[in-house]
């Protein structure tokens, strides 16, 4: 008689999917905020838009992943920050549209589901989500032997925020206005397959030590979580002190400001505004990535560019600061038809 095949014998173990279930479910239910209904388990997630105080809302929804951050994760056997990252990557798309995140589902496939080392990434994205002030409501876990290998892993996520229909961003931007940047992190969740290829070359593991941050190794430095600024945002908003916000991901600087700018404005920014990450500086020098190289690629710093009147410029620099922020007065808008202008590149990249 032929051997009786199961499904853990195919590489799928159900029990250690239900097992991961019962170990998120009070992550998940400490991100629980007004207008959550229900828990995980069901085939949807429900979220009551009244109760979260809303009275003529329209809908913002953002999705995305980390990139190739997470093969630096994996190496370094070190999970617990990329779900902050993939949280973040979704959430401060949100916030720049003057949106408010209300609810957000991950979805985690693997080859080989390991409870804990799945319990640690969903970790993050609870501990991102109590960040953003919105609630994990669900999500999917998926193994699949064959499509990964064993140790390996992908993410996704999906936020759904919502804004007062009059409170949308951006709103009255025109020349005359001011740059403000807020610092990152680090390298956030964008260049990672250069940095990778950087890291290579110079033949450095992921437990070297960090040739720009003493006493951490590479990877530690390289995995410093994406900010999540949304507090900070929807708090200057509420103010009535912010016309416009750019989240600077890949594309830096120059791919993302113009995206909130109207026709016929130009962003002129300082790149001697503020001070650059030496892990940028680093890969730079590594790499010997040209300065346009790196501005087109990283965020160089500035992980947020808010857009505010000139009048209230200081209030709002006050406000931030205020706030645990670091703010930066970079640059101007002005009136012409190039989409941007970085003047005064930092110095000691390579040209």
């Amino acid at each position: 008689m032929p051997q009786s095949l199961t499904y853990r014998a195919a590489g799928v173990d159900i029990d250690a999917g239900d097992a991961l279930v019962e170990a998120i479910k009070p992550l998940a239910k400490a991100t629980d905020r007004a207008g959550t209904m229900g828990g995980l388990g069901g085939f949807g997630a429900l979220f009551d838009l009244k109760a979260a105080g809303l009275q003529d809302p329209v809908l913002v929804s953002s999705t995305d992943g980390v990139g190739t951050k997470l093969r630096v994760a994996i190496e370094a056997g070190s999970h617990a920050t990329v779900g902050i990252d993939l949280v973040a990557m979704c959430v401060n798309d949100l916030v720049v549209q003057g949106a408010e995140p209300l609810f957000f589902l991950d979805y985690f496939a693997t080859g080989k589901l390991r409870v804990e080392q799945a319990k640690s990434v969903i970790g993050g994205i609870a501990e991102g989500c109590k960040l953003a002030g919105c609630a994990l409501v669900g999500g999917e876990t998926a193994e699949m032997p064959g499509m990964y290998a064993a140790e390996d892993y992908d993410l996704a996520g999906f936020a759904v925020g919502a804004a007062e229909r009059g409170a949308l961003l951006p709103k009255s931007v025109g020349p005359g206005d001011v740059l403000i940047g807020l610092a990152s992190a680090g390298v956030h969740s964008n260049g990672f397959s250069l940095v990778r290829r950087i890291a290579e070359a110079a033949g450095l593991g992921w437990d070297a030590p960090a040739p720009f941050a003493a006493g951490e190794t590479l990877g530690a430095a390289l995995l410093a979580p994406t900010r999540i600024y949304v507090k900070t945002l929807l708090a200057l908003h509420r103010k009535g002190l912010l016309k416009a916000a750019a989240h600077i991901t890949g594309g830096g600087l120059p791919g993302n400001l113009p995206r909130v700018l109207p026709a016929g404005v130009t962003a002129v920014v300082d790149g001697s505004a503020w001070p650059v990450p030496p892990v940028f500086a680093w890969l730079a020098a590594a790499g010997n990535v040209a300065a346009d190289e790196m501005l087109r690629v990283f965020n160089c710093g500035i992980g947020m560019v808010l857009v505010v009147g000139a009048d209230q410029a200081d209030t709002a620099l006050a406000e931030l600061t205020a706030a645990g922020e670091t703010p930066f007065r970079i640059g101007r808008l002005e009136a012409g038809s190039a989409e941007m202008r970085i003047d005064h590149l930092p110095a000691g990249w390579p040209r």
